[in-house]
């Protein structure tokens, strides 16, 4: 997958041995583009510029080679454009109200402050609307599972946890803080994670690599009394569900009649399989690196021999090559090249491809998309883009407006139709299933429907005023 950034090349350019012509040449040569230029200073014999080159990070290296052969040519320094958007953070914290003066003082500080706090300490449930927890989640990662990069520990992780923050305060309005923990013990994560919990309305773990992950969150689940969500599980798979939804209506068949091969059973296979079980799907086979799951066999690990006894009916055996045989859907959350042309070939027409393994596909899309009706990635310079944005915004922001305890499947399940629903009939084909995650709609959709799910499920621990007992099913049909 090519990353494109925007580089600040400073150069001091000899006028009687260079021109700006040549320096324009190389760096076109390269595979560079300028796209602006500065004369920072410049006398009878030298010139000083910046030079502003829009090139995919592949070639930065050859870029620079050739500016620095150029006789003439003094390189000085360069600045890229993403480094410089990561200076000191991206994230910082503001005060709600100024402090001006004594009475302001007294009022967020000492004296007026201990009368909240013996408020909350006579009924600590006053936290959620008299601290920061009533609108706050905090982004938990160990490092050992970040983007495409693997374990690259936890100081590593936090770029990405910092911008995980920025999207939920961007999108929904929540505040979220990062927090890289410098551990990939499985206990001592959740005893962690349990002492800073009440600071928090919610838990979103983030790149923590399986199995170990679902242990965590199972644990917290269970002894904690605020939402968690393991996104890289429940995020990706809610959202597959929502363009698995829009795809099927594209090509008209029911999702209790359709076989689907899922190829991979890590975190967010494990997940899309509950997920899709739950929605409907009747015929469905797990494939990992064993291949097929088939109920009875023993495998090395629980999760799979979970996996194996509620999906395959009809105990097929074999690799993904030979199940994909006549599968309607095939959703890969594995890795590169698992199938072939051949493969897509053999299954059923209006086949619907959703290959999710990043930065590669499972199959190049460039040659499947001629062979799928339908064909969905993770990235971003292909149609159907795959983005847990989409989803955790807007869940975050229902679970902690009705003070969820948990986010439980019907949640998800509502906000995957939520998703799927802000695509309308006139917008819906097969470069579109699935809204842009600018849509200033999905947070609202989302929010709207978990909480009307966590009122149905009795786990809304506050109703908010738009909502009435008697009739908020209304809001799961919209």
């Amino acid at each position: 997958m090519s990353i494109s950034t925007t580089i600040i090349f400073r150069i001091e350019m000899d006028k009687q041995q260079a021109s700006f012509g040549e320096v324009a040449t190389a760096v076109n040569q390269a595979g560079g583009d300028i796209i602006a230029v500065d004369i920072i200073r410049s006398s009878k014999d030298i010139t000083v510029r910046d030079l502003t080159v829009k090139l995919n990070v592949e070639v930065h290296s050859k870029v620079t080679n050739h500016i620095r052969s150029l006789a003439g040519v003094k390189l000085i320094h360069e600045s890229d454009s993403t480094f410089l958007a990561h200076l000191g953070g991206k994230l910082q914290v503001t005060p709600k109200m100024p402090i001006k003066n004594r009475e302001d003082l007294s009022k967020v500080y000492t004296p007026g402050v201990a009368r909240v706090c013996m408020a909350i300490h006579e009924d600590p449930s006053k936290a959620f609307t008299l601290t920061v927890k009533r609108n706050t989640v905090a982004v938990i990662t160990d490092g050992s599972a970040v983007l495409g990069l693997g374990n690259i520990g936890p100081e590593a992780a936090m770029p990405v946890m910092e911008g995980k923050a920025m999207l939920f305060k961007q999108f929904a309005d929540v505040d979220a803080f990062p927090i890289c923990l410098k551990t990939q013990d499985t206990e001592e994560i959740i005893q962690i994670i349990k002492s800073i919990s009440p600071t928090f309305g919610g838990i979103n773990l983030e790149d923590i690599a399986s199995p170990r992950c679902f242990e965590i969150e199972r644990r917290l689940q269970q002894e904690l009394d605020i939402p968690v969500f393991h996104d890289d599980q429940h995020g990706t798979a809610v959202v597959i569900l929502a363009g698995l939804l829009n795809a099927l209506r594209l090509v008209g068949k029911s999702i209790d009649a359709i076989k689907v091969v899922v190829c991979g059973v890590g975190a967010a296979g494990t997940a899309c399989i509950d997920m899709l079980l739950a929605a409907g799907i009747k015929q469905l086979i797990a494939v990992d690196k064993c291949g097929a799951l088939v109920a009875g066999n023993t495998y090395d690990h629980p999760t799979l021999e979970r996996i194996a006894s509620i999906t395959n009916p009809e105990k097929q055996e074999g690799t993904v090559s030979e199940v994909i045989k006549g599968a309607d859907v095939f959703i890969g959350v594995s890795a590169p090249g698992v199938i072939t042309i051949e493969d897509v070939k053999q299954m059923a027409s209006d086949a619907i491809v959703f290959a999710m393994a990043n930065p590669e596909p499972e199959i190049d899309p460039d040659l499947a998309e001629d062979h799928v009706r339908v064909l969905a990635t993770g990235r971003s310079d292909y149609p159907n883009q795959i983005n847990n944005v989409l989803c955790f915004p807007g869940i975050f922001r229902g679970a902690l407006d009705c003070r969820a305890a948990e986010i439980n499947e019907a949640m998800k399940l509502a906000a995957a139709k939520a998703i799927a629903s802000i695509v309308t009939e006139e917008e819906l084909n097969e470069q579109y299933i699935i809204p842009s995650i600018f849509n200033e709609k999905v947070v609202q959709q989302v929010r709207t429907a978990v909480i009307a799910a966590a009122i149905q499920t009795g786990i809304a621990k506050r109703i908010p005023p738009e909502f009435n007992r008697l009739d908020y099913t209304t809001y799961l049909s919209q």
